[in-house]
């Protein structure tokens, strides 16, 4: 190009947008991007038409959308405009990529955590010749007969969205703020979504909880979509349920309401009263043909995601993200929620699931399988109110309660449900059945052991800000890579997760991120930590996270609501602290050991007082990480400390403790045996005839081979130096430490009981009344009774025989 002249292109592209092939063209007459005073225009013409095959509708639809742009208002660079127009050729090559391929459904490749029950396995409707659950290869099969269909889907969701996004571009490119605009972008995205049906009104419906997120006026724009979803006819209803139960409807139902009493995306709800029992139901009746709708958006997502994937493989190809993955995996659930007698499964399971775990507050109704189909559930009608119709402080206690109950499912059972929005949330009325009643269970995921141990091992160490071992969190549960480089990893780590711990969602954790880089470079420092992760981190989000992600996040939206500055790491923090101290599982064991030891595997006493402070809710924070080393000021009381070691969900800490009491009480009483044998040489009379104290024998009991005792004669100092050998500096330290600890949990004389060393020997010969002296009478004292003093003495009494067999063996074999 001479100098002087100033580069102008036309860019002409072509997709795919109508049933019968016809091709969209965008032709763009860019603006000279070397003068202030170019603009540029854009115009999108999409036709999309339609043509007869059978009974197919013949139409064409033709939407035209002009965004004029000035780029000498936006004082943009000719680097900025170069940059923009190399993302749109990037999006327009990247349709191009997909337009003369097969519309393929979602790969339900490799492991997906949808629970499926294994009876619905293989199952194909009679009516529609659909799988009950997602099968590829089955829907595929079904819809290749049909190719016009997908292709006059894929251009009504075309149609529909482009006007959209150029005015979005448009607004942005004009120098104004989205949210300036957000009434009228709520709107026509609202408008979009219930015109495109029940899969897009269902991400619209996750959007309106998160007031992180979107403002208010667009939350309240997308808020309709929970609840004013247009019901159908009582007589559609009433034939969807008489065809699943095979009788009329007045055979079974004494009652059913004409109105439906809720209308979602997917069925509503009818109440209704069995005959047979006088029992009021809840009907769930799924809308007709919503399958075939299901199914076919399933396609264009999947397009939509190959377009989003080519546009992330060009500028970001350190990235490992299988975009396409998460949409699949999601797929496989929304699909499956369409099933009702997987459903049934679902909630039965977890009805059961949750009274073994004795959950409190959380009811899950009844289900009647008699009556229940793939298109109709029937279940106990509960009566109660929605969380949107709670004020905050309402919203904060069943919030707490879910909370309590999700990491349940998620971290304990392995079994959770993946949309807990607020219309599956409900308070009750009848508090003899709870709180918090949780209801549609369509889609609920399922965890290996594996997998919550190093959720709960993450946690822990994103409380205590150890992204270290993190890291080895992260690569476990693959989001990075084995090789990946740890010291770059580490820092950013710090920066992008230190403002996520002090929650408040995402326009705070925004603020934060700012805070943190003001004092740290600004702008361009984290520019280049952006670039840094772009180009040298190759992570990946794994498509499990499409599921789990999407429960977290709802949990938390509705949290914010009642809490602005809700947490939801550290609010689950007590939970898994319980976790650790209950179970000794080898992989909650290693936690507990990180939190309690050094590096030199030297237990900090005083974290022990933090965790069973941690595990009431009593934590104690360092700019909203968990301070390990520093005990709450309302710290649990003495009775409370060792009520809660001895009480039943401290299981796993006494297996983690008890060899370091073990080892403890070694040390302590080789001390005082020590100081016994010292204090009878010193108080012993010396006489010229007689040898010296310490060499005199003594009478003593050994052991032989055999195990049998044998008596013996040995000097003193020798029986001494066998029976105790003297301590290390080292193991003289630890054991005061345990006894400082010993003494600030239960508020007793332990310390003094072992520095007596004549108290410490009366109560070994008395009968090896030690486990009395130290646990009997004390104990009772502390209010210990049933169960808790059982655990008590079991635990003194193991104590004692590890004690036991230490003595043997070092008097084993002396003579």
């Amino acid at each position: 190009m001479r100098p002087g002249r100033t580069c102008s292109a036309t860019v002409v592209t072509r997709q795919l947008s109508s049933s019968c092939g016809m091709m969209r063209w965008t032709r763009t007459r860019p603006a000279l991007l070397g003068r202030s005073k170019a603009a540029t225009t854009t115009t999108t013409r999409v036709r999309a038409r339609t043509t007869t095959r059978g009974d197919d509708e013949v139409g064409t639809t033709t939407t035209t959308t002009t965004t004029t742009t000035s780029t000498r208002n936006l004082g943009l660079p000719f680097s900025t405009g170069a940059a923009l127009e190399g993302v749109t050729k990037t999006v327009i090559e990247a349709s191009k990529g997909t337009e003369d391929v097969r519309i393929d459904g979602p790969e339900a490749a490799g492991k997906t955590l949808v629970y499926i029950d294994e009876t619905r396995e293989g199952v194909i409707d009679r009516e529609d010749g659909l799988p009950a659950v997602y099968d590829r290869m089955a829907i595929q099969k079904y819809w290749d007969g049909r190719p016009g269909e997908l292709r006059k889907r894929w251009g009504e969701f075309v149609r529909l969205n482009v006007p959209f996004l150029t005015r979005v571009g448009g607004i942005l490119l004009s120098g104004n703020t989205l949210q300036s605009e957000s009434g009228a972008l709520s709107k026509q995205a609202r408008e979009i979504m219930e015109t495109l049906g029940p899969t897009y009104i269902k991400m619209g419906q996750m959007l309106s909880v998160r007031p992180d997120i979107l403002p208010e006026e667009a939350r309240e724009e997308l808020a309709v979509l929970q609840d004013s979803v247009k019901p159908f006819s009582a007589s559609t209803a009433s034939e969807v349920v008489e065809r699943s139960l095979g009788l009329p409807i007045s055979e079974v139902f004494s009652e059913f309401s004409e109105k439906p009493v809720a209308a979602a995306s997917l069925a509503q709800v009818h109440r209704a009263t069995l005959k047979s029992t006088g029992q009021v139901v809840a009907v769930k009746v799924q809308r007709p043909n919503i399958i075939e709708t299901v199914s076919k958006d399933l396609y264009v997502l999947r397009r939509a995601a190959e377009v989003y994937q080519s546009i992330m493989d060009r500028f970001a190809p350190q990235q490992r993200t299988s975009y396409v993955a998460l949409l699949n995996e999601w797929a496989v659930g929304f699909y499956t929620e369409l099933d009702f007698m997987n459903e049934a499964a679902n909630q039965i399971k977890m009805r059961n699931m949750l009274e073994e775990s004795n959950v409190k507050d959380v009811y899950i109704p009844e289900v009647f399988t008699d009556y229940c189909s793939r298109y109709v559930l029937v279940t106990e009608w509960v009566d109660g109110k929605k969380l949107t119709e709670c004020d905050p402080e309402e919203v904060r206690e069943l919030v707490a309660i879910g909370q309590e109950c999700f990491l349940t499912q998620l971290l304990q059972l392995g079994f959770f449900h993946c949309d807990p929005h607020p219309g599956n949330l409900m308070k009750l009325s009848d508090p003899a059945k709870g709180k918090l009643a949780l209801i549609d269970f369509g889609l609920m995921a399922s965890l290996s052991q594996e997998e919550m141990d190093t959720l709960v091992s993450s946690i822990v160490h994103l409380s205590n800000k150890d992204y270290q071992k993190l890291t080895e969190d992260f690569v476990e549960l693959g989001i990075l890579p084995t090789d990946c480089d740890r010291q770059k990893v580490l820092p950013l780590m710090d920066k992008a997760l230190s403002p996520f711990i002090k929650g408040g969602g995402a326009t705070k954790y925004k603020d934060e991120i700012m805070k943190t880089y003001e004092g740290a470079g600004g702008l361009q420092s984290m520019t280049s930590d952006f670039v840094t992760v772009m180009n040298d981190i190759p992570f990946s989000i794994p498509p499990y996270f499409a599921l789990l992600g999407r429960a977290v996040a709802t949990l938390e939206g509705i949290a914010l609501i009642g809490n602005p500055n809700y947490r939801i790491v550290m609010e689950s923090y007590p939970f898994v602290s319980r976790k650790l101290l209950s179970d000794d599982r080898p992989a909650f064991q290693q936690a507990l050991t990180e939190i309690l030891y050094s590096k030199d595997q030297t237990l900090k006493s005083q974290r022990l007082a933090v965790l069973l402070n941690s595990a009431q809710g009593i934590v104690a924070e360092t700019d909203s990480f968990v301070d390990l080393d520093a005990i709450p000021e309302n710290s649990m009381n003495t009775v409370e400390s060792v009520q809660f070691f001895f009480g039943e969900e401290a299981f796993g800490l006494r297996n983690t403790l008890q060899p370091e009491i073990t080892n403890a009480a070694d040390f302590l009483l080789r001390q005082a045996i020590r100081r016994v044998s010292t204090q009878v040489e010193i108080a012993a009379p010396r006489l010229p005839f007689l040898p010296p104290p310490e060499s005199v024998p003594v009478p003593f009991v050994t052991f032989g081979a055999n195990g049998m005792p044998q008596p013996a004669l040995l000097p003193l100092s020798k029986a001494t130096a066998i029976l105790a050998p003297p301590l290390t500096q080292d193991e003289e330290i630890y054991a005061l430490s345990m006894l400082d600890l010993a003494n600030d949990l239960s508020g007793l004389d332990v310390k003094g009981l072992f520095m007596d060393p004549f108290e410490t020997v009366r109560a070994l010969v008395s009968g090896g009344r030690l486990d009395g002296a130290l646990f009997g009478n004390d104990l009772l004292s502390l209010e210990l009774q049933g169960e808790d003093r059982a655990r008590a003495e079991a635990f003194a009494t193991e104590i004692l025989n590890q004690l036991s067999e230490r003595y043997t063996a070092r008097l084993t074999g002396v003579v």
